[in-house]
C-alpha cells in the first residue's frame, strides 16, 4: 500500500544487570500460559521518566520496578507479588502502575511499596490492566487486555476523570494494549495488539468517544504494543516481535521505521534526554533499553506538566 519508509538504527542506553535477572524463576502458572520459558531473566516494558531525568521501568514477569539514572544506571525500587506492565507519572509525583495481577496501583518508590488505586471496575475484576495514560486535565485512560484476541474481542478501555469520575469507554477490542492521544487530545489510539492493528477514536468535548475505527493496519511479528507521540502528532508504534518501531504521519503513512540492534520484542517507548528528542525503546527478550535520536521532540508527558 505505501512504499517502504527509510530504517535508522538503535543504540544500547542500557541493560539490566545480571545481578537483577532471574532465569530459571518464572513461576509455574505464567509458564503454564505461555508467558515466557525457563531462559527468561528479564521482561522489561512502561518506560516513563520523572522531572529529574530518571527513567522507570517494570518487569512484567518477575514483578519488578527498576530506576535508571540519565547516565544508564541501573537500581532496583521493588519486588512485589505483581505483574506490573505500565507505569506513568503524575505531575504531582506519584507513581501509577498499570499491573496485569492486581490492577491500577500506586507505587512508593523511596518506601518500596505499591498500595491499591483501582481494584475493579465498580464490582467487576479486570481482565489484566496494561498500559495507562494521562491527559493534561489529568484524566487517567488505561487499557485491560487480559487474554483477550481475535477469539475473544472483549478487551476494554477504561477512564478515570480527574473528578473521580470512572466509565468504560470500549469494551470490544482485540487485546487492547499501548494508549495514547495526539497532542491536541481530539483523537485517542489504542493498540489492538491480537488484531495487528491500531484504533483511533475521536474524543468529544464531554470526553465520550464516537468514530472508533481502524487506523493502522501492520502485519507480522506479534503486533503493536507500547505507543508515543510527538509535537507534530506524529505516532510511534512499538512492533513487538518484529524488533521495530514505526513512526506514523497524523494521517497514517509510515515515515521511518527504527530497527533494534538487539533483540526483537520491541515492546514499548518513551521520549526523553535533554531535549526530548531521544526515543527509548524497551526490549524485552535481551532486557536492554535502546534510544535513536529523533528530528521531532516527544510530546511532554504528564509528569512533566507545568
Amino acid at each position: 500500500m505505501y512504499a517502504a519508509p527509510p530504517a535508522m538504527k538503535t543504540e544500547v542506553f542500557t541493560r539490566i544487570p545480571d545481578r537483577y535477572r532471574k532465569a530459571g524463576q518464572l513461576s509455574e502458572e505464567r509458564l503454564r500460559a505461555g508467558k515466557g520459558t525457563r531462559a527468561t531473566d528479564s521482561y522489561i516494558e512502561g518506560p516513563s521518566f520523572d522531572r529529574q531525568g530518571n527513567l522507570y521501568l517494570v518487569d512484567i514477569a518477575f514483578g519488578l520496578v527498576f530506576r535508571v539514572s540519565p547516565a544508564g544506571e541501573v537500581t532496583q525500587l521493588i519486588e512485589y507479588d505483581g505483574e506490573p506492565n505500565g507505569l506513568k507519572i503524575h505531575r504531582d509525583g506519584r507513581i501509577f502502575v498499570a499491573d496485569h495481577k492486581n490492577g491500577i496501583l500506586l507505587l512508593d518508590a523511596e518506601a518500596g511499596r505499591v498500595t491499591p488505586h483501582i481494584r475493579r471496575a465498580r464490582t467487576e475484576g479486570f481482565k489484566g490492566p496494561n498500559d495507562l495514560f494521562f491527559a493534561a486535565n489529568g484524566d487517567m485512560y488505561f487499557t485491560d487486555q487480559g487474554q483477550t484476541g481475535l477469539q475473544d474481542p472483549s478487551g476494554r478501555v477504561y477512564r478515570q476523570g480527574a473528578d473521580g469520575y470512572f466509565e468504560c469507554l470500549l469494551d470490544n477490542v482485540p487485546s487492547p494494549n499501548g494508549i495514547v492521544m495526539n497532542p491536541a487530545e481530539t483523537m485517542l489510539y489504542v493498540a489492538a495488539t491480537r488484531g495487528n492493528c491500531v484504533w483511533r477514536a475521536m474524543v468529544l468535548p464531554d470526553r465520550s468517544l464516537t468514530r472508533v475505527g481502524l487506523f493502522i493496519q501492520m502485519s507480522g511479528g506479534a503486533g503493536p504494543d507500547g505507543m508515543a507521540v510527538d509535537q507534530a502528532g506524529n505516532l510511534y508504534v512499538a512492533h513487538a516481535g518484529l524488533g521495530a518501531v514505526w513512526k506514523f504521519s497524523p494521517r497514517g503513512e509510515p515515515l521511518l521505521r527504527i530497527d533494534s540492534c538487539m533483540g526483537h520484542m520491541t515492546t514499548n517507548i518513551a521520549f526523553g534526554g535533554k531535549d526530548n528528542r531521544d526515543l527509548f525503546i524497551t526490549e524485552s527478550e535481551t532486557g536492554s533499553v535502546l534510544v535513536a535520536r529523533m528530528d521531532t521532540p516527544g510530546r511532554p508527558m504528564y509528569s512533566h506538566a507545568d
